[in-house]
């Protein structure tokens, strides 16, 4: 009993202790106001920044996978927004569909041909905040995906920044469509579809 005791008190006086000081305030010292974030070059923290796509499956589910250990730099002008950039390299071997064959099958030539085309980059062409949606911007960019590029676009949300675990940062959420068979990727179309969907998370880490 002296224990149990002994161990919700110490639970207790901790939570008390974050709610006074570290946790709410770096909490609070975050902003949502785009206009107040430092300006500078950032990179993404891989092991928060990631893509999640999405398929229609012979119509039957919406199946999904992730990349990971995606590589990102942002060079980020809050007074100037359509003056940053953005570029990302997205290494295709570090795929997660949660399925091993599956996951060895979109190394062949079907899909990526990580044999010849180990990575996919994008690479910005301009940034244009929406009007009067301060937190919302689209990016226009060449997104290079086995061997071929083409443009796409990523309407983008900035969700907040500020000091968070010793590190200022920036977060950010994306969306963007794309057709596989524009980069020659058509393997099983059309029973899975032609049209994949990404969700892009990332937060980057400004760099002194």
């Amino acid at each position: 009993m002296r224990n149990s005791f002994a161990k919700y008190a110490v639970a207790g006086a901790l939570s008390l202790s974050l709610m006074a000081g570290g946790a709410v305030v770096a909490q609070a010292a975050l902003t949502k106001n785009p206009a107040e974030v430092t300006a500078g070059n950032y990179d993404l923290e891989s092991s928060h920044g990631k893509i999640t796509w999405s398929v229609n499956h012979f119509g039957l589910s919406t199946y999904t996978g992730q990349f990971v250990n995606v590589k990102a730099e942002l060079k980020l002008d809050p007074a100037n927004p359509s003056a940053s950039t953005l570029t990302a390299t997205i290494p295709l071997a570090d795929v997660a569909p949660n399925d091993d064959r599956l996951k060895g099958h979109l190394q062949t030539a079907d899909f990526f041909d990580t044999a010849n085309h180990p990575t996919a980059t994008f690479v910005s062409r301009s940034v244009t905040v929406h009007p009067g949606k301060a937190n919302e911007a689209t990016v226009v960019g060449d997104l290079t995906l086995k061997g071929v590029t083409k443009p796409v676009t990523i309407e983008v949300v900035f969700n907040a920044a500020g000091p968070v675990m010793g590190a200022y940062k920036a977060g950010f959420d994306g969306e963007a469509t794309i057709k596989r068979s524009e980069f020659g990727i058509n393997y099983a179309l059309p029973a899975v579809s032609d049209e994949v969907k990404l969700h892009i998370e990332g937060e980057f880490v400004i760099q002194k």
